[in-house]
């Protein structure tokens, strides 16, 4: 799966995402919108992780729903 395809079913997703990472809020999420950078920064944000760390937590997420 790419992140075109997580995107534009966003709502769908966005349960298994707060599953993912709990900290992040309803709102949040929401708020993304399917931006996968927006997503990457609330993490960062949440969890005090680097960008690059970020962006591996989401590598991984993306790579588990195929």
């Amino acid at each position: 799966m790419n992140w075109d395809q997580i995107e534009g079913k966003w709502k769908q997703y966005t349960g298994q995402i707060q599953q993912q990472w709990g900290k992040l809020t309803e709102d949040e999420v929401d708020r993304a919108q399917g931006r996968r950078h927006e997503l990457e920064g609330m993490i960062q944000e949440r969890y005090g992780v680097a960008k690059e760390e970020a962006e591996r937590q989401v590598d991984d997420w993306l790579k588990s729903q195929n």
